[in-house]
């Protein structure tokens, strides 16, 4: 799941009272395929909604488009007032990249979706923002100069003719924005002072500063200080406009810097919406890194953030349901990893053929390399042992995450099994069809190869952090090690094995040399540094 393609779509609709035309573009949304609708908020005072859903690309494009086509038959625009500046039914369709994805892929998103909506709907449509290469017409407020009141002298301009769609004013419709932006955090930082305390702190930190004589202090925030009265305190409220050019920690720790100049005192945090995962590893990184922390867990690291940051000082911050990526998370299609260690053994030794000796390679494997990390994670944060915390802090990473690496082979061998299996299934009816199983078939064998070939990679880079476990672990664990070493051996060996069974099939004569001496010294490295390990901790006193 965390390699999945995740875009954010945000449409703003010019309609936030009737509840049963906002509940039925939710549905359209709600219903298409790969899209997960994180968020509704409708506004009656600015008659507008704003839906938040995320999926991969395609499927965000056509979220957008079944929202929109619902929104073409509810909505009327010459009907339509509110206090929020707009330009159309569909007013803005923003793209933003989450997570695996490029802006120019959230750009190539806005277009498809900006030509097709045209097509489909013979309505005009304006690109905005990244998808913009026009200066006068990159920013919203531009484009809505004038509003939906102002769209049919405008539209007639040649210098404002749409990117897509007729050059013609729609009049139940207006006109949509869409375009490709970066992901937008609304965060508020708590000040125990006055409005106006919160607004300095504000001006200061903000792009924009207090004018072009004045810039701020970094760049892509927005800011202003306010009283909340319902918190009986101030807050500077901030939008971060890119969090990779300035993240919100940082921005908390220039308040809390400024703050304490004042005199008033700061006390937490509250995010208003989603954040991505980026964003609070990026501040995990940050604490861990200056307050020379040693953390590997990731969910130790959300509660790490969370309490550095005071994300529970307005309401309970719950990362399953602010943190992007943990609301659409799927459980891992790794049915084996996942099973019982019982339930594995038994399938081993059920009547079929996979999981067999390449899956349980993999879980001997990971046993090795865990066994490793453990003896290393016994020894860290011992008194007597503290002289070692260094080393051990270099060693103890490698093999966790080599562990976990290793655990996902296990899944990842009984799959390209399968494959191989499926392609055997194809029909050899005609010359055409023998051509194409003949190939999958290659194909198939190509990555029963790999896999295994992958789990003895991985496997091999941890011989160097086990050695050095092997030299300063503590010696009341020296059975765990030489059974962790002998395990990452045997696990290397029936890999190798389960490399060569099927390289005799493959009819690409370079791919069977290179495999072939590769996956060899690899296995020869792991007969040597089997015994090189034992050799070192049986001759330690202590």
């Amino acid at each position: 799941m965390r390699n999945k393609k995740i875009v954010e779509c945000v449409p703003n609709f010019s309609e936030g009272r009737d509840e049963n035309i906002i509940n039925a573009i939710a549905d359209a949304i709600r219903n298409t395929a790969g899209c997960t609708l994180l968020d509704i908020d409708p506004g009656k005072s600015t008659n507008r909604t704003v839906y938040t859903f995320v999926g991969e690309p395609k499927a965000v494009v056509e979220g957008a488009l079944n929202a929109a086509r619902v929104a073409k038959k509810l909505i009327d625009m010459r009907k339509h007032k509110g206090e929020h500046p707009r330009i159309g039914a569909l007013d803005v369709c923003p793209f933003v990249p989450v997570a695996n994805v490029s802006m120019e892929e959230c750009v190539e998103c806005s277009k498809e979706f900006g030509k097709r909506l045209a097509e489909e709907l013979s309505v005009p449509v304006y690109l905005y923002e990244f998808a913009q290469p026009l200066e006068y017409r990159k920013k919203l407020p531009q484009i809505r100069e004038g509003e939906y009141e102002g769209l049919p002298e405008k539209i007639k301009k040649p210098e404002w003719k749409p990117d897509f769609g007729p050059a013609e004013f729609v009049p139940e419709w207006g006109a949509t924005v869409t375009g490709a932006r970066f992901f937008l955090i609304a965060y508020n930082v708590n000040i125990i002072g006055t409005k106006e305390q919160a607004h300095r702190i504000a001006l200061n930190i903000r792009e924009a500063g207090r004018g072009p004589e004045q810039p701020g202090l970094f760049k892509e925030v927005k800011a202003i200080g306010w009283w909340v009265e319902e918190y009986n305190l101030a807050q500077v409220s901030i939008n971060l406009t890119n969090y990779k050019i300035t993240p919100p920690h940082v921005v908390y720790e220039e308040i809390k810097r400024q703050a304490k100049e004042l005199k008033v005192g700061v006390v937490g945090s509250e995010l208003v919406g989603l954040i991505p995962l980026e964003a609070m590893l990026m501040a995990a990184n940050y604490y861990i890194e200056t307050e020379d922390l040693f953390i590997l867990d990731e969910d130790q690291k959300i509660k790490l953030v969370i309490d550095r940051l005071g994300l529970n000082s307005i309401t309970k911050f719950n990362p399953q349901k602010k943190i992007i990526e943990y609301m659409i998370e799927e459980e891992p299609n790794e049915p084996l990893a996942r099973s019982s260690v019982r339930d594995f053994i038994l399938q081993i030794a059920a009547r079929t053929p996979a999981p067999g000796g390449g899956s349980a390679s993999a879980a001997i494997a990971a046993i090795g390399s865990a066994l490793g990390c453990m003896v290393a994670q016994l020894t860290y944060g011992v008194r007597k042992f503290e002289h070692l915390t260094d080393e051990l802090r270099k060693v103890i990473p490698p093999l966790y995450f080599k562990t976990k690496e290793l655990i996902s082979m296990i899944d990842a061998d009984a799959s390209a099994f399968n494959e191989y299996m499926e392609a055997l299934r194809l029909p050899k009816n005609t010359p055409e069809e023998i051509e194409q199983r003949q190939k999958a078939m290659q194909d198939a064998l190509k990555k029963a190869i790999q896999v295994p070939l992958s789990t003895m990679k991985i496997a091999n880079e941890c011989w160097e952090p086990l050695k050095a476990v092997a030299r300063i672990g503590n010696i009341a664990s020296k059975s765990d090690v030489e059974v962790g070493a002998k395990a990452l051996e045997t696990g290397i060996w029936g890999a190798y094995r389960n490399v060569l069974i099927n390289l005799p099939s493959i009819k690409d004569e370079c791919f069977k040399e290179k495999i072939e001496k590769e996956a060899k010294e690899i296995v020869e490295i792991a007969f040597k540094m089997c015994i090189e390990i034992i050799n070192i901790i049986n001759e330690r006193n202590n």
